[in-house]
């Protein structure tokens, strides 16, 4: 019997092969991953200087233990080439070929990288996962300023996290204020008083443009043709879904892998789970639709047809010198903000013309309101 092939191992994967496991212990089940299969959190990566981690610490088993607690196969360090959806089989860049009877495409989002210049670019580092938090921990040893290039979630996570880890931390953003895309204007505000207060330096305005060595350190050089220094600089701009394998395989893409309600793809036997995916036009690159996703997806595989839904999923920020929650607005829907603010205390409601709640932004003790606003919310996918 050909084997259910999860590829990937991070959160999506992993939980996924769990779930399953509960529906059906005996089917043969293969992992894939290019990295080393590691169980981890991925969440957990931005607080690993605040609670003093290494890489080693934060993962919670290795390859062989999972594979053993899933009675499955686990291969680390291979890289999916091609998908042949007709003989249903994976091409593998060692040359391997792999027959599947169902597959599961879980190998997440990759980090997007800005067109720089200069001869510093291969010193810029990016963390979206347990070996890049690894390889950025033992670089940062004896470093002291880190430049970050982007102030969304991941960068102003990175800089309260460096900061409380004793490093001097300068975040670059173009868009004006942190958090630009997630929050209201009085909302960023808050989180930048924060970040602040605690020694984060923010230069808004112009982007980085190019890295260049200078001597020990790196120069960035500014879209404004002003410069700054640091001993490592980290990019933190975002994430994009991995597609390219899937389109070339004539499976269907947008911004992910287009899937419907029961997280299938426009090909027989192919799904897409977690950051990589595109539900019914949704990507939404946290952890709670992921982890929805896994239960339903898994009784699909089992043999019992399930559609994943989505409830109201509000998103903590870890920024605990001014903590947020938001629960971002659906795309395309008109309406405005009511704020209440005092100090880095803000209560932002984002309501529809029609007067209803659709989302909101909470930052230092608003953020206490979560659960009772989540209620009024309407599903995200019913």
């Amino acid at each position: 019997m050909d084997p259910v092939i999860i590829v990937g191992t991070g959160l999506a994967g992993y939980n996924l092969a769990k779930e399953f496991r509960k529906a059906d212990k005996e089917q043969p089940l293969l992992l894939l991953t290019f990295d080393d299969g590691r169980n981890y959190s991925k969440p957990m990566l931005s607080t690993g200087f605040t609670k003093d981690k290494t890489a080693d610490q934060l993962a919670m088993a290795d390859a062989e233990t999972m594979a053993t607690q899933l009675n499955a196969e686990v291969r680390t360090g291979v890289h999916v080439s091609g998908i042949d959806t007709a003989a249903q089989t994976l091409q593998l860049d060692c040359g391997d070929s792999l027959s599947y009877s169902q597959l599961v495409l879980a190998w997440g989002a990759e980090v997007f990288r800005p067109p720089l210049e200069g001869d510093g670019v291969d010193l810029v580092y990016s963390v979206n996962d347990l070996m890049d938090y690894g390889r950025f921990r033992q670089a940062l040893s004896g470093k002291r300023k880190v430049a970050i290039v982007g102030g969304g979630l991941i960068g102003c996570e990175f800089a309260n996290d460096l900061t409380n880890g004793g490093f001097e931390v300068e975040v670059i953003e173009p868009l004006g204020r942190p958090l630009p895309t997630l929050l209201p204007e009085r909302a960023s505000a808050a989180v930048q008083q924060g970040l602040e207060a605690i020694g984060v330096r923010f230069r808004f305005g112009p982007y980085v443009t190019a890295v260049n060595k200078a001597g020990e350190k790196l120069a960035l050089t500014l879209s404004d043709g002003a410069t700054t220094e640091a001993d490592i600089v980290v990019s933190a701009i975002g994430l994009r879904p991995r597609i390219k394998v899937a389109e070339a395989a004539g499976i269907e893409v947008n911004r992910g892998i287009k899937v419907d309600r029961f997280l299938r793809t426009n090909v027989k036997n192919v799904y897409a789970l977690g950051d990589c995916s595109e539900v019914e036009g949704n990507v939404m690159l946290y952890v709670l639709p992921l982890m929805a996703g896994a239960r339903a997806l898994a009784k699909t595989l089992a043999g019992t047809e399930t559609a994943v839904a989505y409830g109201p999923m509000p998103v903590a920020i870890k920024t605990p010198a001014c903590p947020v929650v938001v629960a971002p607005t659906p795309n395309g829907t008109e309406g405005e903000w009511e704020i209440e603010a005092d100090g880095l205390n803000v209560k932002a409601l984002f309501k529809d013309t029609a007067g209803t709640l659709r989302g909101f932004a909470l930052t230092g003790e608003a953020t206490s309101e979560k659960n009772a606003l989540a209620k009024q919310l309407p599903p995200l996918l019913d």
